[in-house]
């Protein structure tokens, strides 16, 4: 199957707070039930560059290079090979009102376009050079950041680690208007991931995300790292049957 779209994912920085189950269970999608690590249940502050951009294959001007900051949670499928590990969203900013246009009315995506910047200043961040990386959005007048400096080399994630948990998805799950749910594959190589300090949110909790989010946002992560990323590729979706399965 060709790809709906491919992209490059660059440089993503990954906040991630322990949050109660309960704050989750109203969003997850149907056909999906909350996934969870070590039975700690997490969503992420996520920032990164979404460069090269193309839809079917074709370039859309002006669309190519941008900043996302998302805040999402973790859910799973019970597929035929068992089950699969994907990511819901709450929220998901672009700087590009058409970008956020249409994914909201094709796939239902919870989009929204606000102004954006960014900070990377990540030269020699491999060889071990701490680098420092901003994804800012501006809401309610005023700008918002979540920025983290990096430290040491790029390492795999161990098998079983939080790092890999917060990864290694490679499905999408989302919400449809009539109480459904589209599922999308999502394709990459296994990334690295640098440790992070320093690490900052600032941000209208309440007014982007709801005041459910507020205690677990507020607190300190229980983990910061940044991703390298790699060339993407989502493929089209399908709508899942209703009920979630039991592993054997």
């Amino acid at each position: 199957m060709r790809p709906f779209l491919t992209a490059t994912w660059r440089y993503l920085v990954m906040l991630n707070y322990e949050v109660d189950p309960e704050v989750l269970r109203p969003l997850v999608p149907r056909g999906t039930e909350l996934d969870t690590w070590n039975g700690r249940a997490f969503v992420s502050m996520v920032g990164f560059r979404f460069l090269d951009t193309r839809v079917r294959g074709l370039a859309v001007p002006f669309h190519q290079n941008f900043d996302e900051v998302n805040l999402r949670y973790y859910v799973r499928h019970l597929g035929p090979e068992g089950w699969r590990r994907g990511v819901a969203f709450v929220k998901e900013i672009v700087p590009r009102l058409a970008i956020a246009t249409v994914a909201r009315v094709l796939y239902n995506e919870p989009y929204v376009a606000l102004p954006m910047r960014h900070t990377v200043e990540m030269r020699d961040a491999e060889q071990g050079t701490p680098g420092r990386l901003e994804y800012a959005w501006k809401a309610g007048g005023r700008w918002q950041h979540l920025s983290a400096r990096t430290r040491g080399l790029p390492q795999a994630s161990t098998p079983g680690s939080e790092e890999e948990f917060i990864t290694e998805h490679y499905w999408g799950y989302t919400p449809q208007r009539d109480g459904g749910c589209m599922e999308y594959r999502v394709e990459h190589p296994r990334w690295s991931v640098w440790q992070a300090d320093a690490t900052e949110l600032e941000c209208d909790v309440s007014g982007l995300y709801g005041s459910r989010f507020e205690a677990c946002l507020r607190s300190k992560p229980s983990s910061a790292f940044v991703a390298d990323g790699s060339e993407v590729a989502v493929y089209p979706g399908a709508r899942l049957a209703s009920g979630v399965g039991t592993a054997a």
